[in-house]
């Protein structure tokens, strides 16, 4: 299984083959259709991140010490931003979550060509991905 720095250096470099924003934008819409369909009944008010312009749903379980997400949006930016998020982080344990650094959004300019409300939002995703982690790590602990 790649490390979250390996999926980082993967899709820089797939940014990096793309022309100008217009493609890295489009690029970014077809990772929020690489998603696995969040049911409906996920979709609640508590799986809600707060700060987002538009709607997006995150939720996280443990399975075999790894987390794994689920997410959607009813926005397709935002929807691919959630995935670019749940792309690096799905499937890595807690520890390394919180202990990797994401220098992915600054090398790719992301933030440079999001408007204020979604870089505030795509903030919002990561501090919410990473709550779920620490509250998986803190539980390893406890349990361990």
């Amino acid at each position: 299984m790649a490390s979250i720095r390996e999926i980082q250096d993967e899709l820089i470099d797939d940014f990096s083959f793309l022309e100008d924003w217009t493609d890295k934008y489009a690029f970014l819409i077809d990772l929020g259709k690489t998603l696995e369909p969040m049911p409906a009944e996920s979709k609640t008010e508590e799986n809600l991140i707060r700060g987002c312009q538009s709607k997006v749903w995150l939720t996280a379980a443990m399975k075999d010490g790894f987390v794994h997400f689920q997410a959607d949006s009813d926005a397709f930016i935002s929807k691919g931003m959630v995935a670019l998020l749940v792309k690096v982080y799905n499937h890595q344990k807690p520890e390394d979550i919180l202990h990797e650094k994401l220098d992915l959004l600054e090398r790719i300019g992301l933030h440079e060509h999001l408007s204020p409300n979604r870089s505030n939002g795509l903030a919002s995703m990561h501090k919410q991905l990473r709550n779920f982690a620490l509250v998986f790590h803190s539980q390893n602990q406890i349990a361990g």
